[in-house]
Formats: C-alpha cells, sequence, structure tokens
C-alpha cells in the first residue's frame, strides 16, 4: 500500500502548466513541523513537494498561495532524470490524489477555498433534507 496523509502549509505559491496534451498539471511544496525540537529547542520542518493533475490542480493553482494551510491525501512517487550536465538526479514527490484546503475564505491575506468556504449561521432546520436528530436516536 502507497498512501501519505499529509497537513502543512505551502512555502511558495503553486506552480501552474499544462502538458503538451492540455493537461493541467500543478506542483508545490508544504512545510510539514517536526513533532520534536532540536536539543537547542528549534523546531524543524521537512518540505514535501506536492504533484497535482487536471482538475484538482487547477483548483489547486486558482485557491492556493504561500502560506495555505492544505491536508494532502496521496501516494509517494519517485523518478529518476538526467540533468543538464549529465549527472543523475533522483526526485522523490506526493502525487495527491485529493487536498482538502483547510484555510477559512476570506481569511487574512484573501485566501479562499472551494469547497471550504464559510456559511452564513442559521438554524439547521433551514437547510434542505437536514433532520435534526436527538442524542437518544443514535445507535452509538
Amino acid at each position: 500500500m502507497n498512501k501519505a496523509i499529509l497537513i502543512g502549509n505551502l512555502t511558495r505559491d503553486p506552480d501552474s502548466r499544462t502538458t503538451a496534451n492540455g493537461i493541467a498539471v500543478c506542483t508545490f511544496s508544504i512545510a510539514i513541523n517536526r513533532r520534536f525540537t532540536t536539543q537547542s529547542g528549534e523546531k524543524q520542518a521537512d518540505f514535501i513537494p506536492i504533484v497535482c493533475w487536471r482538475g484538482l490542480a487547477e483548483n489547486c493553482s486558482k485557491y492556493l498561495r504561500k502560506g495555505s494551510k492544505v491536508a494532502v491525501i496521496g501516494a509517494i512517487q519517485t523518478r529518476t532524470y538526467e540533468a543538464q550536465d549529465g549527472s543523475k538526479r533522483y526526485v522523490t514527490e506526493v502525487v495527491a490524489d485529493e487536498v482538502q484546503f483547510l484555510d477559512r475564505a476570506n481569511q487574512e491575506g484573501g485566501n479562499a477555498s472551494a469547497g471550504n468556504t464559510q456559511t452564513p449561521s442559521m438554524d439547521p432546520s433551514e437547510i434542505e433534507g437536514f433532520t435534526t436528530v436527538e442524542d437518544d436516536g443514535l445507535p452509538f
């Protein structure tokens, strides 16, 4: 099984482009703080490169900015290529299947996130298809 689940903040604005076949691709890196500090008390972070394709790439490019908090679910991929100087380079990255935008819409900095926008507060009974259930009626 190859599944990575990560939560972190973008280290820079996403880089988007399209392939020769017209497929959208978006790349960005997220910084993830480690649980523990160094002996000197400094926090350390890992910087993980993320790749998104097609519609997910378009949404990430449109709504994410440097500093945005995201949750990414995907697969770890390694690949090699030959650099211009002839040396062999290795790349490890996460190919995203899902990206959840964790910032609230219209938060400081103007970040917006599709599917995660603020909803004005209202009575739950006003929402179509919503049924109020008493706790005593739950099977767990």
